[in-house]
């Protein structure tokens, strides 16, 4: 029985790694693309709460790319609330996590004005700064990195201090 909990938990976490992946591989893509949201969407439609918070991260994030490109204004709506609460509700699973941050500072840079969803840029760029170095994933740094390099939320002095 107790192999069958450790076999179960391994084919998990390595299923969970694989999305996760793929996702961050998709991620600054879909912010261009609809059907590349479209994709992303149906891939993190099974994540449940049990789930990573990344995971809710990226899914709320993919939910705010929906209303970008949704033409229903209901629909808009509806996409960016839902997006935006489970993106806070990864941040408060786990506020440590660069990568959450990371996820949010970019869905704040790109949300129009008009929707207020701003308060927390300062934050979350401080917390990129002072956390980058300590990524451990290759992949992850690479991402972190493009998005502050083409960002307007980080002074040049800032975007060179990450090398």
């Amino acid at each position: 029985m107790k192999n069958i909990f450790i076999l179960f938990f391994f084919i998990s976490f390595i299923g969970n790694a694989q999305v996760l992946g793929e996702i961050r591989s998709q991620y600054s893509k879909a912010v261009e693309s609809p059907e590349v949201t479209e994709k992303l969407y149906g891939e993190l439609a099974k994540i449940s709460t049990s789930t990573k918070p990344v995971l809710h991260a990226y899914k709320g994030a993919i939910l705010t790319l929906k209303a970008k490109f949704s033409k229903n204004k209901r629909d808009k709506k509806d996409f960016f609330k839902e997006g935006v609460s489970l993106l806070e509700s990864a941040v408060e699973l786990d506020s440590l996590n660069t990568e959450i941050r990371y996820i949010r500072l970019s869905v704040q840079e790109n949300s129009p004005k008009f929707l207020g969803y701003h308060k927390n840029i300062e934050a979350d760029k401080d917390f990129i700064l002072k956390n980058y170095g300590t990524l451990s994933s290759k992949t992850l740094k690479i991402l972190v990195k493009d998005f502050v390099l083409n960002s307007n939320n980080f002074d040049e002095t800032e975007k060179l201090g990450l090398n």
